[in-house]
């Protein structure tokens, strides 16, 4: 995979992350840097409390700090990771899980959903001192538990502000410390990637992720569908991907940012489409069950999918310490940070709804099949 000749596509800057990435760096800390730690530590932990609080505190770092990318993509895809977890408790996803089975998805999602916030989190805020005190920090990050690769690149930044290698190591970064947590768990492994219902969610596109805008007054969505989520390599690859379709089209990227700053977080789907979505139940129970959706329009006289809040679907959840250990062992991994120039055609929206219809019709066909026996 990797060679001499593709070690010419790496420009200097990368070269010097590569450095980097052979030094070993253990500062003592001062008490006004202990002090520093201890803080960083007590705000991660207080806006770390469910998925409202995190998707929301990356919004708000994003715009005091609209260089750091990422914290506008982790900000979009916790919106997604909210919409998954009350699915759950919506109108489909409850009648093809049973309790127990919607209960470890829903524990799966928050976890990595928490880790990955306490992971980088701290990052962003060690970097708002650094800008704040006009001295690079970085040295600090160790003390936080942040891989050597993170502390490289943060380093790099300071110098040269691209803010498209650390969106992307920061992608890399996430996505490798999920695997060892999440990925290789063997409770996961056993009470969610080995049930079926995980392993239709290739068959049924279940794994797409959405970036609401509006625009000419119409709902539009862009995003992208992944298909093989236990792939290291490929949630990599779709993160850039994911990177590419916000900011490579600065009028997409607007629109994106205007939708986000004027609709709150809520988890649940309402808030990007209320003609399809309520966060109050409309099913009457004993209903005939039917289709009710074609071509992204409800049918007439159906009532819409309900999709409820995060408050009322789960309760906050209290975590076991993130795992230690770096992830980081190759320093081959910079190739990731070299831009492809990838154009992504984002248009996602038709292609959700006929996700949407799959689903209800596999909740049907359940239902009917359970009067058969």
């Amino acid at each position: 995979m990797f060679n001499k000749q593709k070690s010419k596509l790496l420009s200097k800057s990368l070269i010097k992350i590569k450095k980097e990435l052979t030094r070993n760096v253990n500062i003592k800390l001062l008490p006004k840097e202990e002090f520093i730690i201890r803080r960083i530590k007590e705000q991660t932990y207080s806006l770390n409390k469910n998925n409202i609080t995190r998707t929301n505190a990356y919004l708000d770092f994003y715009q005091r700090h609209p260089e750091i990318h990422w914290a506008f993509l982790g900000h979009m895809v916790s919106r997604n990771g909210g919409w998954n977890m009350t699915d759950l408790k919506g109108s489909i996803l409850s009648k093809l899980l049973s309790k127990k089975e919607a209960t470890s998805f829903f524990t799966f999602l928050e976890r990595g959903n928490w880790l990955i916030f306490q992971d980088a989190y701290p990052q962003f805020l060690v970097y708002e001192e650094s800008k704040m005190k006009g001295q690079n920090l970085f040295h600090l990050l160790p003390h936080l538990h942040v891989s050597k690769f993170m502390v490289a690149v943060w380093n790099q930044f300071w110098q040269d502000k691209d803010p498209y290698k650390l969106a992307i190591a920061l992608i890399v970064n996430e996505q490798n410390y999920l695997e060892k947590r999440v990925i290789n768990n063997p409770l996961f492994k056993k009470d969610v990637f080995g049930t079926i219902e995980f392993k239709l969610q290739d068959i049924l596109s279940m794994n797409q992720i959405l970036f609401p805008y509006v625009k000419n007054k119409q709902l539009c969505l862009s995003g992208q569908t992944l298909n093989h989520f236990l792939n290291l390599h490929e949630r990599i690859l779709l993160g850039k991907r994911l990177y590419n379709i916000l900011f490579i089209n600065r009028n997409l990227l607007a629109l994106t940012e205007n939708w986000a700053s004027s609709h709150p977080h809520s988890a649940s789907r309402k808030d990007y489409w209320p003609q399809i979505f309520n966060d109050v139940n409309e099913d009457t129970p004993g209903r005939f069950v039917k289709t009710r959706l074609k071509s992204c329009q409800l049918l007439p006289n159906s009532p819409r999918f309900y999709s409820p809040k995060l408050e009322y679907a789960w309760k906050n959840q209290e975590h076991q310490d993130a795992e230690l250990g770096d992830w980081y062992s190759n320093w081959q991994v910079i190739y990731y940070l070299i831009d492809s120039k990838e154009h992504v055609d984002g248009e996602i929206k038709h292609e959700y709804c006929k996700t949407l219809e799959r689903l209800e019709l596999a909740a049907i066909t359940k239902k009917a099949l359970s009067f058969m026996d």
